[in-house]
């Protein structure tokens, strides 16, 4: 394994260190790896935004070998916007020009001064004056980094926009240009440190332990994905080919969450988005299933197209079925740097308690907030951005603008996470996937629903239940989230359908490892409880464990009408599956034996 480049912001120390190969062979790379170098950093009191929190970007040991699906990074620290573990994951090609550089990963404490860019090259690290860069947006910083650095060879460049700057706690963090590590407010890290953008650029071979036999799996392993039907799906629908079946199943938010039906949801559709302003594909580094869509709109530029989340979150979720208007308002949020996902969720909620009158537009700024409303839509991302009057309660997110209001309990999110747009109560599963996930409500830490839809991998002995079942769900629920932890350790991208047995062949090729899958799965779920053993010291308990209560209602038509969810069953169901005490919620002294996790023991149980 490569080292780790180490810079503290405050001091200008550039250094790197070396990883144990005991902490490799146990976590591999990527999240889990990351979360055992964060451990001894943390603490209960430290601040998020302090200039000592540490803020880690981390690569896996498949990270840019030509696939499959692996040109991803991720982004991890205590979050600012939840308190607890933040992991934020982004495809595209900083990840593998990272580690070209011949470094696994960069870990960054401190603070500049003035704002500031990273500037890092397989000859060494800089740090350099980004005050003319201060205020652009993610796109334009990127390009103006590009521009000022020495020209030769592709530069790659991870920026933050005017959210991060103005610490808002979802501001996300943009390479790529459309491509984004946007959840738990990582851009906020960013810019508490004056940390404009780290730019990367390398040309050394990334290391792998059986070369030639790593190659030929890889390759034959493209092939196979390539001619996959989920591969056919996203080639050629992107994300959002799955809008009509989703919503036949009752599982796409609408009118937040309160409504089965939306008139509209043909139309912004997958489909409709193919037939309409698709102009092409994009794909991440040596990707051969390419899901990003590029769309060309009335003024005839061509532009990033929406994925399934913001489709949905500007779409669906806001009764808007203009798939242009989503394209914009999705592009807005890249271009400030903001989550998505928070964004439009938090939005939709607050035209939710304009239409119960519990906010009117003496607290809007004389804005008339309806559903529907592009044009509302669009001025109320600008404010956000900006955290200009009624922006600034946006720009908090939902549990905030409830609590305000003195109605969080209608706030949809976990944790201060706001919910992904994957209704549970058309997937049951999801409910304890949101309800434990280590970030909050989270769908890229299990992406259950595809098991609620029939595909349950036997490899992994997991069984077929029913979608909207309950507590029997319980182990195949903790499986295939110690699965997904594998995949954001290696790290690869969860659109890659490829076999267990094939993952660990390639696992094992490049790591010089002799695994079997059960071994594999045991790193995953080492991965998971160490993740839940830091939320613990961030204070999470049981009750942390939870759904937002319009979750745990019936909703009155659509796909899922009727369907109440049975989160309490679920839960007992899921602590015993995964060896956790009921009452605390913490990982049992026996578990983290058995997971070669005893040295946190003190730390959990005293």
């Amino acid at each position: 394994m490569q080292p780790v480049l180490r810079v503290n912001l405050t001091t200008r120390e550039i250094d790197s260190f070396e990883i144990p190969n005991e902490w490799v062979g146990r976590y591999l790379g990527g999240a889990s790896l990351a979360a055992r170098i964060l451990y001894d950093l943390f603490s209960q009191s430290l601040d998020p935004l302090a200039p000592e929190a540490p803020l880690l970007f981390m690569t896996g040991p498949l990270t840019g070998t030509f696939g499959p699906a692996v040109g991803r990074y991720v982004i991890c620290a205590r979050s600012p916007q939840t308190g607890l573990w933040a992991e934020s994951h982004c495809g595209g090609f900083w990840g593998p020009e990272l580690r070209q550089t011949g470094y696994d990963g960069l870990l960054i404490t401190g603070r500049t001064q003035n704002p500031s860019y990273l500037w890092i090259d397989e000859f060494g690290t800089e740090i350099r004056d980004a005050s003319e860069f201060w205020g652009l947006d993610t796109y334009q910083t990127q390009e103006a980094v590009i521009n000022e650095l020495p020209s030769g060879g592709n530069i790659r460049v991870a920026a933050i926009g005017p959210a991060g700057e103005h610490l808002i706690p979802f501001a996300s963090v943009l390479c790529d240009h459309g491509r984004a590590a946007g959840r738990t407010g990582m851009g906020a890290l960013m810019g508490s440190k004056n940390l404009k953008a780290v730019a990367v650029r390398g040309n050394k071979t990334i290391p792998i332990a059986e070369a030639e036999k790593y190659k030929q799996l890889r390759s034959d392993i493209n092939r196979t994905v390539k001619d996959d039907t989920q591969t056919r799906v996203l080639r050629d629908l992107g994300t959002a080919g799955v809008v009509e079946y989703y919503d036949y199943l009752g599982t796409i938010p609408k009118k937040y969450y309160q409504s089965g039906i939306f008139e509209g949801i043909d139309r912004i559709s997958g489909a409709t988005i193919a037939d309409t302003i698709l102009d092409g594909v994009s794909a991440c580094h040596a990707c051969v299933i390419a899901c990003g869509r590029v769309v060309r709109l009335k003024d005839g530029k061509k532009r990033k197209g929406p994925e399934y989340e913001t489709l949905i979150g500007f779409g669906s979720n806001l009764l808007v079925d203009d798939t242009a208007a989503i394209t914009m308002m999705g592009e807005l949020c890249d271009r400030y740097g903001m989550d998505t996902i928070s964004l439009s969720n938090t939005i939709g909620f607050a035209i939710s308690l304009f239409e119960k009158g519990i906010i009117t537009k003496d607290d809007t700024d004389g804005l008339e907030l309806g559903w529907g409303d592009y044009h509302v839509v669009e001025a109320l991302i600008h404010k956000a951005a900006m955290k200009e009057g009624f922006g600034a309660q946006l720009a908090e997110g939902a549990r905030s603008l409830g609590q305000r209001y003195g109605v969080e309990e209608l706030a949809i999110q976990v944790n201060n996470l706001e919910v992904p747009y994957h209704d549970p109560r058309g997937f049951s599963g999801m409910a304890l996937v949101y309800a434990t996930s280590p970030r909050g409500a989270c769908h890229n830490q299990s992406d259950y629903m595809i098991v609620d839809m029939g595909q349950a991998d036997e490899e992994l002995g997991m069984e077929f239940h029913d979608r909207q079942g309950g507590g029997e769900k319980a182990w195949n629920v903790a499986r295939h989230q110690d699965w997904i932890t594998v995949g954001n350790s290696l790290i690869m991208c969860e659109f890659a359908n490829i076999s267990p047995g094939s993952l660990v062949a390639l696992t094992n090729a490049a790591c010089n490892m002799e695994m079997d899958l059960d071994a594999l799965l045991q790193i995953g779920e080492r991965g998971w409880n160490l993740k839940r053993v830091i939320n613990n010291r961030f204070g999470l308990t049981r009750e942390n464990d939870r759904l937002p209560k319009p979750l745990l209602e019936a909703l009155p038509d659509g796909g899922s009408a009727g369907f109440t969810i049975d989160l309490e069953s679920m839960l007992h169901s899921y602590y015993q599956v995964r060896g956790w005490d009921e009452k605390t919620g913490y990982p049992s002294k026996g578990k983290l034996i058995e997971l070669d996790l005893d040295w946190v023991i003190e730390d959990v149980w005293g």
